[in-house]
């Protein structure tokens, strides 16, 4: 995968936990991170296109999200919250991105910015989504 996109990927986790937390508009927060932020080595599309698609479809990608978790959206950790909806709008979304890559960069993620441990939390929420949402990619790479 991209360095661009990695780093897109990070804009975007710190971008929607912001947005969780702090209940600004998408607007302000795109026009800060471009402010605040070298853009010119991020893939600063696929940032854009995403920083509005993942708050627009919150709803759609909680839903895939709760039944694979044991306790309350309201209760998990904002960090891996936002890991969790940009994962999942990727597997529902971005056919173009193979589920694998998908799930490893979102452990990544939660590596660098998420709770102890919390890489295998993320790890285990998504697998149970890529089964849900790729049965056909996620069963010819197990039996591969």
């Amino acid at each position: 995968m991209s360095q661009a996109r990695k780093l897109a990927r990070r804009a975007l986790v710190q971008a929607l936990y912001q947005w969780d937390i702090a209940k600004q508009d998408i607007q302000t927060i795109e026009k800060q991170f471009r402010e605040e932020n070298t853009t010119s080595k991020m893939d600063l599309p696929y940032f854009t296109e995403l920083l509005h698609a993942i708050p627009a479809n919150t709803s759609e990608l909680d839903e895939l999200i709760s039944p694979c978790v044991n306790r309350s959206m309201a209760e998990m950790n904002p960090v891996e919250l936002a890991i969790l909806r940009l994962a999942v709008f990727e597997l529902k979304h971005r056919l173009d991105i193979p589920y694998r890559v998908v799930i490893n960069e979102a452990v990544d993620l939660a590596k660098k910015y998420g709770a102890d441990q919390g890489h295998k939390f993320v790890n285990s929420v998504l697998d149970k989504i890529a089964q849900q949402l790729r049965p056909t990619e996620a069963v010819s790479k197990k039996s591969s």
